[in-house]
């Protein structure tokens, strides 16, 4: 069939008329920047958290909702802007994140009052659902060959963004007016939008049905109940009315949703194919992968800066901390393509094995060199070459399991649940190193046993991802899409004209 002329369509659905595609790679370095700047967003507020209380007049518990609130929103919308996007386009929600972005920027930018602050910061976690999103529609628009790639340095986004946000939140708070990274961010967003309405073309690709809004304020109804628990139970107390009251209705809620999930006809996760052990067990390896990375970040710059009269600490200042979580995310951007290629020759699988053990080798590494800088930054920088590799085959898993049309709702259940296993690291964490202190230099400081004490959890997390890893199947699930691939009808993509393609059922 010549390339200009329209491939059969289901007669039910409009076609989609030619339109030029951008060049690939222009696609790939937008979408890339767009997860940069998203996830910088998501972290960008930890090093201001000590000064806020004395900014806002806030207090300390009120000014911790800034990471809180992100998480939420994030866990909430990540799956749900998934879903939406595989019905109504990938492009167009990506487009509206992105301005959620901007929105809470803006008003992050133009206000000192908590309330607003946090109205801010929610708004910005939302848009973390840019990366799935992002995922779904480099696997709609690329060859097969230049999927792997592109997808691997799309997911490890999450990651680079992380050691990028640190290192700069520091410089601007000690140099600039707070406020001025929230601006900047906005800015930032705005170019993010222009770019892609200029360099990514949208999907044709669409499922088909009515979006399942029960299914959807389910999910997040037992997202929010677990991740309020999780996150406040520390400061709560575990055993409050408050923190089981949430968990048990976290469970009797995402017990009913899943019954009502079986039932409707279009549901917000198709449970039948998240049962599948190739969706199952990536997404349960995703959790502790999550895990394991986040204690990275979480300890690597308070260590740093704890006082030298606690025997251990180096007293650095907020940027040289920062700075110690650079080299990973360097690391991560270069090792990106090496899992890709790791993932074409031996399957995203051994990719997953092999960077679980790369990143309990790290936290090997980090619980015997607690005392020199160079070798916390070599031990951190090890931990994250593993999550790169980690971060570049998941999506490939998912993607291998599920069918093209539900891309979006799968990276995004699989980016949810990275998100929950670093819930329950900062949980972990936080109740670690406020357990196990001593005082030191007049004030009360976890010890160094604390800090090993998560190194060695965070590997036992990795060693127990390694072991998830094991069980996947080594082959692609029956019914599922094949990485890099949509049904398209012969002449899809010739010459850079791309027609419209076979849509594809849920």
């Amino acid at each position: 069939m010549p390339a200009d002329i329209p491939a059969p369509a289901d007669p039910a659905l409009p076609a989609t008329p030619a339109v030029q595609a951008p060049h690939p790679r222009f696609a790939v370095g937008v979408l890339a920047f767009c997860g940069v700047v998203v996830a910088v967003m998501q972290t960008i507020v930890v090093p201001l958290l000590p000064h806020i209380p004395e900014l806002t007049g806030a207090t300390p518990a009120a000014a911790s909702w800034l990471v809180t609130v992100t998480l939420l929103t994030g866990a909430v919308f990540t799956p749900v802007l998934g879903r939406v996007g595989d019905m109504y386009g990938k492009r167009r929600v990506l487009v509206a994140s992105l301005a959620v972005l901007v929105v809470g920027s803006v008003l992050c930018a133009v206000s000192s009052h908590i309330g607003v602050l946090i109205t801010g910061r929610a708004l910005q976690g939302a848009a973390i659902a840019v990366v799935p999103l992002g995922i779904s529609i480099l696997r709609d628009e690329l060859p097969p060959e230049r999927v792997l790639s592109a997808v691997a340095l799309m997911s490890s986004t999450l990651g680079i963004g992380a050691a990028v946000g640190l290192p700069v939140a520091a410089v601007v708070i000690e140099n600039f007016e707070w406020h001025t990274m929230f601006w900047v961010s906005g800015v930032i967003g705005l170019i993010d939008i222009a770019l892609v309405l200029r360099c990514v073309p949208e999907s044709p690709l669409r499922s088909r049905g009515r979006f399942d809004a029960v299914g959807a304020l389910g999910l997040s109804a037992a997202l929010v109940c677990l991740l309020l628990a999780v996150t406040q139970g520390a400061d709560w107390g575990w055993g409050s009315v408050r923190t089981v009251g949430l968990l048990v209705t976290a469970v009797v809620v995402a017990l009913l949703w899943g019954a009502y999930e079986l039932r409707v006809a279009t549901p917000m996760v198709d449970l039948r194919v998240s049962a599948r052990p190739a969706v199952l067990l990536t997404n349960i390896a995703a959790l502790l992968i999550g895990f394991a990375f986040y204690a990275n970040s979480l300890v690597t710059a308070q260590m740093v800066q704890e006082p030298k009269a606690t025997g251990y600490g180096l007293g650095a200042s907020l940027v040289v901390s920062g700075l110690c979580l650079l080299p990973g995310g360097v690391a991560m951007v270069a090792l990106s393509p090496v899992s890709a290629r790791i993932s074409a020759k031996h399957g995203p699988k051994v990719s997953l094995a092999l960077a679980a053990c790369i990143m309990a080798a790290g936290y090997g590494v980090r619980y015997f060199t607690s005392h020199s800088l160079w070798l916390i930054v070599a031990g951190a920088t090890v931990v994250a070459s593993g999550t790169a590799i980690a971060y570049s085959a998941l999506p490939a898993l998912v993607m291998r399991g599920v069918p093209v049309s539900e891309t979006g709702a799968a990276n995004g259940l699989n980016t949810l649940m990275r998100s929950i296993g670093q819930a329950f690291c900062s949980a972990t964490v936080a109740a670690v190193l406020a357990n196990i202190t001593f005082r030191a230099g007049g004030r009360t400081a976890p010890t160094l046993h604390a800090y090993q004490l998560v190194f060695v959890i965070a590997a036992g997390a990795a060693l127990a991802a390694l072991v998830v890893t094991l069980f996947l199947p080594g082959h692609r699930q029956a019914g599922a899409g094949t990485v890099g691939e949509s049904r398209k009808a012969p002449g899809i993509r010739e010459g850079g004209v791309r027609t419209a393609q076979i849509q594809e059922g849920a």
